[in-house]
């Protein structure tokens, strides 16, 4: 097939239509817990306009939404839940080198 016949042809993906984030009767409010909790990553953090696929005047509302719901301290600022790795025994440094607290308690008991 020659090159100059091919830019003419369609494509044959179908693209899918994706649906807006906020309906039309979603009311953007810092009461509207459950549709704040969406635009926000699990650090805590506002997602850009690009991730929600807002318009800009929705982003602007759904921000001061979300500041007026941490200033009301209805959100946290911080999501500070992370998984952080538990020592289920705390180590000790000796001069010969680590020894749990255990062994040296057995040690001097």
């Amino acid at each position: 097939m020659d090159k100059s016949k091919r830019l003419f042809l369609k494509s044959k993906r179908s693209f899918r239509k994706r649906l807006p984030p906020i309906q039309s009767g979603d009311r953007i409010d810092y009461k509207n817990m459950s549709l704040i909790s969406r635009f926000i990553s699990e650090q805590g953090k506002i997602l850009s306009r690009r991730v929600n696929r807002l318009t800009l005047k929705q982003q602007r509302l759904i921000t001061i939404a979300i500041k007026q719901a941490r200033i009301l301290s209805s959100l946290p600022f911080l999501n500070n839940e992370k998984k952080q790795f538990e020592k289920s025994e705390s180590t000790v440094r000796t001069t010969t080198g680590l020894k749990t607290k255990k062994k040296i308690e057995l040690l001097f008991n």
